[in-house]
Parts: C-alpha cells; sequence; structure tokens
C-alpha cells in the first residue's frame, strides 16, 4: 500500500473543510475558535483509502490570509493539491497567493475543483469554469483537470476519487527511504500518560521506534517512544507518510513549529542561507538589498534580511542569486524551497530553492562567489561535495562532516566522494574513526609549496637531515590534524615527491653536502674525541676556526645521527665505539660485583669523577644500570 499525500488550497470559506468531511467522514478543524468561527486557523489533518488501495492523507490548509504561514507548512511533502474554487464566486484574491506559494513551491500535480456547484446553474457553471482556465494559464495548473462537485449533496465526490486515484497510482515520485530522516514539526502537543507528541510529514528517510534522533536547532537528543500513522500505531514509518511521534526527554513548551527531527549530527544549524530568489510577476514589489523579509520553509517561519550579491535588485519576474541573514537559526537542506513575503504589509513576493544550508559570509559582486553558487544550483550533489571538499584545502574535511554540511546520509556522501576520487578530483584518507577527503588541487599545491619550502631550507642548511617533521606542520599544515598529516606525508613519500629520515623531511634525492667544510670539521671532532678518549672535552671548547658555530652543530649532528659519535651528557660527546667498549666493560664488572660506583669507573677508566659520572648516567639512559640506595652506587638494570 502506497501513502499519499494531498493538500487543499483556495480562498476562505470556498468549501475545503467541508470538501474533506465530505471525501473522509471526519472534520479537520480542531479547535473550537475553528469551528465557532468556521474557517481553518490551523492545520488539519485526516485520510481515506482509494479504490486501488493506496491511502490518501489529506491536510486542511487555512485559506485566511492572516494564517498564510500555517498554509506553508501545510505544503511540505505534498504529492498532489486540490485547489478549491467556489463555484459561486471565482478565483479570489487568496486563490491567487496560493497558487503562487505552491508554484514556488514546486508542487506540480494538482486538480481543481469547483465546488458549491449545487448553488449555481448550468451558465454560470460553464462561466466560471472558463474564468478559472484563464486566470491560472500559464502557471502549473494550466493544464490541470477541473472536476465539478457540491460537497454538501456529494455531486461529482465519486468523479473526484476516482481521478486522484488515476494520478497517484504510478505517476508519483518515489520517496526517498534510503537518506537521512528528515521530519519538519508542524504541532507539538501533549497526552496524558504519554507525554510530548509531535506532527508532521516525513520528507526523507525512515523512522523506527527506539531511534534517538535530534531535534533542530535545538540540539537536543529524544527516543521515539511510539508512532502513529493514520491512527494505527506502527514499528516504523516511511518518507511520504503523515506521522505522529511520541517522544521521550522534551517537554511541549521546548518545542516550536519550524523545528525539524533528525538524526543526530546529520545536520548543521544555520543563520545564513545561499539562495536563488524569484520574484513573483503579480509582484508590485522591488527587491533590493538588505530588505526585510518574511522566510518560510517547511514549518518555519523566520525574520532575515536580504542580501542581493550579484545585482542591486530585484523586480517582478527577475530572479538572483542572494544570502539570506536570518535572525534565528534553522536547520535546511540544499534544495529546500522556501517562501518570501514582504515585512509589512505582510504579501507574499516571491520564493525560491536553498543552494547552500551551511555558508560563509559572502561578499557581494564577486565573481568567484557567483560561479561558486551557479554550481552548486545546477550542480550534482557529488559537484556539492567537491566544492565543500574544495573549501576545506587546509585541513580536509571528514565523511561525516560533509554529511552534516550537506544533510545527506554518510552513505550518500562516500557514493559521491568514490565517484569523485575515480575522477581524480579528490584523495581520500580512510583513519580509524572517520575517513577524509582532499581536494586534489590542494593536494599539488601544498605539494608544491611544501618541496619549495624543503627546497630553500635544504639551500640554507646543507648540512642538515632536512627540516623537521615537526616544524614543516607548524609552519605550513598547522590547521591538519597530526595524524591526517602523517598520513599526507606517507602518501608524498610514497609519490617519490619527498622522502623521511626519521623525523625529518627533505626533497627526493638529497643528500647531506659533504664538502670541504664538512671534512674539515668532522675530521676537527672525531680527531678531539678519539685523543680525549674518557676524558671527555666540553664540546663548547672546541673551536673550528673560520666555521660558524651553526654549520659546526649542524655536522655534529650529522655524526650523532649516522652513529659516529654519542652524546653521553650535556656538553659532552665521544665516539659511539668508546661508549660501547665502556658497557662492555661495565656488564663484566657488574658479573663479578653486583654493585658498581662512579669511584670504580674512574678507575677502570683512568679517568677523572667529572667524566665518570657522565659514564654512569649514560649507562642510565641506555638501561644497561639504575641507580640503587645511593646516588653514587648502580646495580645492573635487569
Amino acid at each position: 500500500m502506497k501513502n499519499v499525500i494531498i493538500g487543499t488550497a483556495g480562498h476562505i470559506d470556498h468549501g475545503k473543510t467541508t470538501l474533506i468531511k465530505a471525501l473522509t467522514g471526519r472534520n479537520t478543524d480542531r479547535w473550537e475558535e475553528e469551528q465557532r468561527r468556521g474557517i481553518t486557523i490551523d492545520l488539519g489533518f485526516t485520510y481515506f483509502d482509494l479504490p486501488g488501495g493506496d491511502r490518501a492523507g489529506i491536510i486542511d490548509v487555512p485559506g485566511h490570509e492572516k494564517f498564510i504561514n500555517n498554509m506553508v507548512a501545510g505544503v511540505v511533502g505534498m504529492d498532489l493539491v486540490l485547489l478549491v474554487v467556489a463555484a459561486d464566486e471565482g478565483i479570489m484574491p487568496q486563490t491567487r497567493e496560493h497558487v503562487d506559494i505552491l508554484s514556488l513551491l514546486g508542487i506540480e500535480k494538482s486538480i481543481i475543483v469547483l465546488n458549491k456547484c449545487d448553488l449555481v446553474d448550468e451558465e454560470w457553471m460553464e462561466l466560471v469554469e472558463e474564468e478559472v482556465k484563464e486566470e491560472l494559464e500559464g502557471t502549473f495548473l494550466g493544464k490541470a483537470p477541473v472536476v465539478k462537485v457540491s460537497a454538501a449533496t456529494g455531486e461529482g465526490l465519486s468523479a473526484l476519487v476516482e481521478l486522484i486515484g488515476h494520478m497517484t497510482s504510478d505517476e508519483l515520485v518515489q520517496k526517498d527511504i534510503h537518506t537521512i530522516p528528515r521530519l519538519p514539526i508542524d504541532r507539538a502537543f501533549s497526552l496524558s500518560g504519554f507525554g510530548t507528541v509531535i506532527t508532521g510529514t516525513l520528507v526523507s528517510g525512515t523512522i523506527r521506534k527506539e531511534d534517538t534522533l535530534e531535534i533542530y536547532p535545538l540540539g537536543k537528543e529524544s527516543k521515539i517512544r511510539s508512532i502513529q500513522v493514520h491512527g494505527e500505531d506502527k514499528s516504523e514509518c516511511y518518507a511520504g507518510q503523515r506521522v505522529a511521534i511520541n517522544l521521550s526527554n522534551i517537554k511541549k513548551r521546548e518545542i516550536r513549529r519550524g523545528c525539524v527531527l533528525a538524526s543526530p549530527g546529520s545536520m548543521k544549524t544555520a543563520d545564513l542561507l545561499d539562495v536563488r530568489l524569484n520574484v513573483l510577476d503579480s509582484s508590485m514589489r522591488v527587491l533590493t538589498n538588505h530588505t526585510r523579509l518574511h522566510f518560510f520553509t517547511g514549518t518555519s517561519e523566520i525574520l532575515c534580511r536580504a542580501v542581493l550579491l550579484d545585482q542591486d535588485e530585484i523586480g517582478p519576474g527577475e530572479s538572483g542569486l542572494a544570502q539570506l541573514r536570518l535572525e534565528e537559526s534553522i536547520a535546511v537542506r540544499r534544495g529546500d524551497k522556501f517562501i518570501v513575503r514582504f515585512y509589512s504589509p505582510m504579501e507574499t513576493i516571491g520564493g525560491g530553492v536553498v543552494l547552500e544550508p551551511n555558508p560563509a559570509i559572502k561578499k557581494r559582486f564577486r565573481e568567484d562567489v557567483i560561479e561558486e553558487l551557479q554550481r552548486k544550483e545546477s550542480g550534482s550533489s557529488a559537484d556539492v561535495i567537491e566544492l565543500h571538499v574544495k573549501s576545506h584545502r587546509e585541513a580536509m574535511v571528514t565523511v561525516s562532516e560533509l554529511a552534516r554540511l550537506t544533510a545527506l546520509s554518510a552513505e550518500e556522501v562516500k557514493e559521491d566522494v568514490e565517484e569523485l576520487a575515480g575522477q581524480n578530483k579528490v584523495l581520500v584518507f580512510a583513519m580509524r574513526k572517520d575517513t577524509y577527503v582532499w581536494h586534489a588541487e590542494a593536494a599539488a599545491e601544498a605539494e608544491r609549496v611544501l618541496c619549495s619550502a624543503l627546497s630553500a631550507y635544504e639551500e640554507k642548511y646543507p648540512y642538515r637531515c632536512g627540516m623537521k617533521k615537526a616544524e614543516v606542520q607548524a609552519a605550513y599544515f598547522s590547521k591538519m590534524k597530526p595524524n591526517v598529516f602523517d598520513r599526507m606525508i606517507g602518501m608524498m613519500e610514497e609519490n617519490g615527491r619527498i622522502q623521511k629520515a626519521d623525523e625529518f623531511l627533505c626533497t627526493a634525492g638529497y643528500e647531506i653536502r659533504r664538502d670541504g667544510t664538512y671534512n674539515r670539521v668532522s675530521g676537527v671532532l672525531l680527531d678531539t674525541f678519539e685523543k680525549s678518549r674518557f676524558d671527555f672535552v666540553r664540546y663548547t671548547e672546541i673551536n673550528c676556526k673560520g666555521i660558524t658555530r651553526e654549520i659546526q652543530d649542524d655536522i655534529l649532528n650529522i655524526l650523532l645521527q649516522e652513529g659516529k659519535a654519542v652524546k653521553v651528557a650535556e656538553d659532552m660527546y665521544t665516539l659511539k665505539r668508546y661508549m660501547d667498549e665502556a658497557k662492555e666493560v661495565i656488564l663484566r664488572k657488574l658479573s663479578e660485583h653486583p654493585v658498581i660506583t662512579i669511584a670504580e669507573v674512574r678507575d677502570l677508566f683512568s679517568t677523572s669523577r667529572k667524566s665518570a659520572k657522565p659514564i654512569l648516567e649514560y649507562m642510565d639512559s641506555i638501561k644497561v644500570t639504575k641507580k640503587t640506595g645511593g646516588e653514587s652506587e648502580r646495580v645492573a638494570y635487569r
């Protein structure tokens, strides 16, 4: 059984609620005020079964101008709209505004219902039908079928139901039940013994009992206690269904119309939106920069300012790119439709589509900004993801973050990322907790910058193994996480662009300069260490005439890295083979006696106490010895 959502539209008192009662046997005016005044103020909802076995949920949308925000909320998730026109009055101002709103929100399937046919004669009916067709020519309702009914007498209702069944049998766009669940909330109330209940039309995904979902923009998680679809308890509900959901851990007063129920962490709230903004042909207003507007999308109504990005003004029938700066946060998705109404007096002037739900502040008349938005408008979800990846060139972006930015599921993002990787547009780094994505252009630029920096470093310091990896990250990739930076370096090393020696990075093929300066300094140092043996000379007392201390230090470090020399203590160095010899002597001594002292070391190596103590401390550092009771005593490490 397929679930179909039908909405009504039309001027106040043209019989929408009466028509629904005639179709379903139920009154959708829930509130006492609605029934007393005879007008629909808030959304009403009921359902009926079609001849083919499908179930049609039907939303009674307010027709009065003051309740237009509820009308917009009701359009969310509609598959078909019944435009109700009273035969004794014909097209009225509110009818025209409803048609404009439905068109802007992307409604395609509709039926024109001429109601109250019992109140007029045949000749008048023909005139009204002709007038309606002329009035709606050029709109999405221009070719909509017309059905004449009387909700009061039942005339024509069977033909209307048959037509609804035909138009919804196999022509509807299939709702996506495999993406993130998203439910714009249009009503919240409390039931004794149950707690908070919300209602709305599930526009995407699937919700299951016991799921934990997040309420945006509140940022509060809530567990699904129970689900009802058309008054029946269900274990799950799907996109396209009108649902009532019992939530735990949240009070009715915390929820407002405009909140969205979705997977935790699947969306990001924002108070900026990049949009394509269209002004109605029928509007009498010219939209100028920073105009204050009422913004409607899903079940939200928020005040905003429209910053026009590509022109100074947008007149009737015109379109432009804009950034809406909202006065409250909202959670939407790329592709969501919206309506804007003038601030005062309240009148619908246009609408459009969200191009970027999580943008940065943009400057006007920037070619790169306009080009980016045009690409987002015309491109696929993979194109949009590529733009997001490109905007995170310094730090990379994770698949989960891309999912939040685009309000797509992680699986949908992964498919798009794989597609982009197959086209060599992005690089993918699968980590333990998440997958990072980097744009190929950013990677190429990073490689160029790094190789250039390393080349300059090598020219300046020819007696060093290269630049320290930590120094490279701090200088050029500070926004990148260390583990991600390591993966990037590994990739460049595999590509043969750089090489790594311990914690040093250098260009591919780089070798330390072994010239006359290197030979002279290394010769002086090694010769000094050789002659001093275990009577260590302080390094700062060694002077290689005509050579800067910086170069001398660099060449000493090479000797240390190559294992020709070792650091015994601060400012004390010697040949590695001397300390290997000392290690063997001390181990033999410890095999004969469990404790060795500084005085014994002094005697063993015919040196001074000043050198004997560093020898033992060095042995501590390489885990040959360890301290025992006295400061001057050592025992074997094991």
